[in-house]
């Protein structure tokens, strides 16, 4: 009779294990890739400006520092300043789901549980299925703790390639606001006596 009941728990052990042997662990999280971050390109400020009454090269670089003072202050535009951030896109957001934090430690427990005590002496269950709770919950936050780095290093991977290829796209404003300095900067020194072009 002790044998029958013997036999009966290792095969209840046995389907137990393979009808829970997915609940210690979670599948991971299938990762979409982020779309490239989008820069706005920097605008042409550039101005090519020769001497036409000799002057120096050291009055060059004066009379263009004054002139791009003073087209600055006509246009309101600074090329010096950093292009202004483009706005995000509207109605994008990128939301990975995933299980909750610590599933991993609870799945793994309760799959511990019910195997320590499928297997344990049907008059003392107590201390095998806190034995399989303790082992089901390490196992399961060991699997859970690796599936985040794993994630987590996907998600760094993906942000390096993303960063590594920016979308460069042209602000038609900030073009224009250019357009308009360059113009001011031309007008200043070809007034100073520049050949300006």
């Amino acid at each position: 009779m002790r044998s029958r009941v013997r036999r009966w728990q290792l095969v209840l052990g046995v389907v137990t294990v393979a009808a829970l042997a997915g609940c210690a662990t979670t599948a991971p999280v299938p990762q979409r890739p982020l779309p490239p971050p989008v820069r706005v390109a920097p605008p042409d400020t550039t101005v090519f400006a020769a001497p036409a009454r000799g002057q120096s090269p050291e009055q060059l670089d004066r009379d263009r520092y004054d002139c791009a003072q003073w087209a600055t202050a006509q246009t309101g535009f600074d090329p010096s300043r950093p292009p202004p951030p483009p706005p995000p896109p509207r109605g994008s957001r990128v939301v990975v789901a995933g299980p909750a934090p610590g599933s991993g430690v609870v799945a793994g427990a309760a799959t511990g549980a019910i195997l320590g005590a499928a297997l344990a002496n049907p008059w003392n269950p107590g201390p095998a299925t806190l034995f399989g709770l303790a082992a089901g919950a390490i196992a399961g936050g060991a699997i859970e703790s690796a599936q985040n780095q794993k994630a987590q290093q996907i998600a760094a991977d993906m942000n390096a390639q993303a960063d590594a290829n920016p979308t460069m796209i042209r602000d038609p404003n900030l073009e224009a606001q250019a357009a308009n300095y360059r113009r001011a900067m031309s007008a200043c020194l070809d007034a100073r006596g520049y050949s300006v072009r």
